[in-house]
């Protein structure tokens, strides 16, 4: 009797029982939790863990869906949101099958603004070595914001203000809402396309984080990162700071600071141009005149030929008069040891000596001195010199 009434499940029966007394008792809930374990496959749909401290339940959200969101889903992020509960069959698990999410705590679209801040910033949108430098006075400026917003005649009032004959060209576009983004785009890519402009404001007036939504998008960001022309953005107020102010090449906190930036103030460059006339003037005098008294002490100091051709002329007659008296003195000197020597060769000379009363003697034959009486002998024939003639003598006798 109690196996008549027994009931037996295959296991796709209770499966499928089970799937729909889910379905049909939780059709909607809202949940919230964290999220974990977050991939996404080549088909584009999200598979998560949903969890707190307790529990965790498989999620999904399709593709479809999640193209609605403001932000991306990843791990950690909590949130609360709308889905369905229902059993996948071939596992036998139950997951949950979101139709919308909410971030917890912040907004979506502050989020979808801070996740796309650091994404760009890890990419190096934001680093200083891909700033172009703003030109100092450009040509022609293109203003990219809405024709008929405060902005742009903000704008135009400071450019003639400050430099009133300036090149301006307005690329009217939506500022918000829908497009806004693609047209934003599409001006950035037509302005370089061209190359007619030497700089790009990008501006809007004020407005709430959903208002400047277009300037907070990755497609704006990546069309001012990739502009060859420089970008200079003046969104919003002071403290408004968009995507498109971290990626531009100078932000400015208005669109007003923004044209300050852009447009030099002609009359106070006509002032500094002066001023730098009259300075260079006054430099050119100084230095002229520097030189003048640099050649005037030069020229003092260099002899002309003339006077060199005199000097040595005079120089050369001082030692021609010198030579002169040093060779008359060399000759007197000369001449008085010519006549000392002259003195003592006469005081020795033989004949001087014959005249004070002396004699020579010598051999008659063989003419020489005698000196010495041992070298005489008796009869030997002398001659004997006196001053005045010659005695011619015979020895006879020999004293020793």
């Amino acid at each position: 009797m109690v196996e008549e009434n027994r009931q037996i499940y295959t296991v796709s029966n209770l499966t499928r029982k089970i799937k729909s007394l889910l379905e049909d008792n939780f059709p909607f809930i809202w949940i919230t939790g964290e999220i974990s374990n977050c991939s996404v496959p080549g088909s584009g749909h999200s598979y998560f863990t949903l969890k707190d401290n307790n529990a965790v339940i498989s999620s999904v959200m399709f593709k479809n869906q999640k193209s609605r969101l403001k932000f991306n889903l990843e791990n950690g992020i909590k949130i609360f949101g709308l889905a369905r509960l229902s059993l996948y069959e071939p596992r036998g698990s139950y997951q949950l099958i979101f139709e919308h999410i909410e971030p917890e705590g912040a907004g979506a679209t502050q989020l979808a603004y801070e996740q796309l801040k650091k994404r760009l910033a890890d990419k190096g949108y934001f680093d200083d070595k891909y700033k172009k430098p703003i030109p100092f006075i450009s040509s022609k400026v293109c203003i990219i914001t809405s024709a008929t917003g405060a902005a742009v005649q903000d704008i135009i009032n400071i450019a003639q203000r400050r430099f009133s004959n300036s090149n301006l060209e307005i690329v009217s576009v939506k500022v918000q809402g829908h497009d806004s983004e693609k047209e934003i785009v599409n001006a950035l890519e037509l302005i370089n396309e061209y190359q007619r402009s030497d700089l790009i404001i990008l501006a809007r007036g004020g407005g709430s984080l959903e208002d400047l939504a277009s300037f907070n998008s990755e497609l704006v960001a990546n069309a001012v990162f990739y502009s060859k022309i420089p970008v200079i953005t003046g969104i919003g107020h002071e403290t408004d700071f968009t995507i498109a102010d971290f990626v531009a090449d100078l932000r400015a906190p208005t669109p007003s600071a923004a044209a300050e930036l852009a447009f030099q103030d002609k009359n106070a460059l006509k002032n500094k141009i002066f001023k730098l006339n009259e300075n260079l003037k006054n430099l050119i005098k100084n230095k002229i005149f520097f030189l003048n008294n640099t050649v005037f002490d030069l020229k003092s100091r260099i002899k002309t030929p003339q006077i060199i051709i005199y000097d040595h002329r005079l120089r050369l007659e001082e030692y021609e008069s010198r030579l002169h008296n040093n060779f008359l003195r060399y000759i007197k000197h000369k001449k008085e040891k010519l006549l000392y020597l002259t003195d003592v060769l006469n005081s020795l000379n033989h004949e001087s000596i014959l005249k004070r009363g002396y004699s020579i003697t010598r051999f008659f034959k063989d003419k020489k001195v005698i000196l010495n009486s041992d070298r005489i002998k008796k009869n030997d024939k002398l001659e004997i010199i006196l001053s005045k003639g010659k005695l011619i003598t015979k020895v006879e006798k020999i004293n020793g």
